[in-house]
């Protein structure tokens, strides 16, 4: 009942209007995010995604249901994963949706009041509530997808900070060392497990210094998990020295009844270090 050719050809001309208009009056001095931006290029682009929007929201009072839907899924998706909307806090993201809401029921009126003697009253009332139900639905598609793919930012970055802070540093004579500092919990465990294993064989190493003297708390599942890195080193022809254990460690892996009785352990790396540069007899 709220598709109408002459009120989706109305919408459609007006669609730059439109986006000059909230371009205009968009509360630019808001700190962060894109509606900020001086950049001439960011601003042309940000018009062309809100006119693009205004192109496929008109087109609600024209296509069934479904291609609706799924051009206008593009357009979501497009700017959900865009770099700069990423970095706009999504409250200012949808108090732009809210205020380009009002664009379009202003305009309904607008119709109305040129054309409203041609319709009833239910049919003008069903235009606006499918305005109001259709921005009720972006919005909430918006939302999702704009949170799905900061979490998959968060994740490739919390994946380069992981292989940043657990890097194997190549020695000479095929050893190596794995220097690890700061908090260890059990995701960053297995993230340094498997990260070291492949190191360890790309860069051909035999021999690993682990050194434990930037590291201040393990609970007993990261505790776990390092001796079960230095086992699997085994399995692969790496030995190991463990350096830097603080007494805390020592207890922890004692609670545990994980014994250091087959691993080579030092107080410090420069120990570690000399030990192993001296010559067997």
């Amino acid at each position: 009942m709220h598709k109408d050719k002459k009120l989706y050809e109305y919408m459609l001309d007006k669609t730059w209007d439109l986006t000059e208009q909230w371009y205009e009056s968009l509360d630019k001095s808001q700190s962060g995010g894109v509606y900020a931006s001086t950049d001439p290029d960011v601003i042309h682009t940000l018009k062309q995604q809100n006119h693009e929007f205004h192109q496929r929201f008109c087109r609600v009072f024209q296509q069934e249901n479904v291609e609706f839907q799924k051009e206008f899924g593009d357009w979501i998706l497009k700017i959900a994963k865009d770099e700069e909307h990423l970095n706009t806090p999504v409250h200012l993201i949808l108090n732009e949706f809210f205020r380009t809401q009002e664009q379009y029921l202003y305009l309904i009126n607008e119709f109305v009041e040129q054309y409203g003697h041609n319709y009833s009253k239910e049919v003008i009332q069903s235009w606006t509530n499918i305005v109001t139900k259709t921005f009720a639905e972006v919005m909430s598609c918006f939302t999702e997808e704009h949170h799905n793919h900061l979490q998959l930012k968060l994740q490739a970055q919390q994946e380069m900070i992981n292989e940043l802070s657990s890097p194997v540093i190549l020695l000479r004579e095929q050893n190596g060392l794995l220097p690890l500092v700061g908090d260890i919990d059990t995701v960053r465990a297995k993230f340094i497990l498997e990260h070291t294993l492949m190191q360890c064989v790309d860069k051909r190493i035999t021999h690993l210094f682990i050194d434990l003297s930037g590291v201040v708390i393990i609970d007993t599942m990261v505790a776990h998990q390092i001796f079960q890195l230095i086992d699997a080193l085994k399995l692969v022809g790496v030995t190991v020295t463990l350096s830097g254990i603080r007494a805390e460690i020592a207890q922890t892996a004692v609670q545990l009844g994980l014994s250091f009785g087959n691993i080579e352990t030092t107080a410090t790396l420069a120990q570690a270090m000399t030990l192993r540069q001296q010559p067997t007899t």
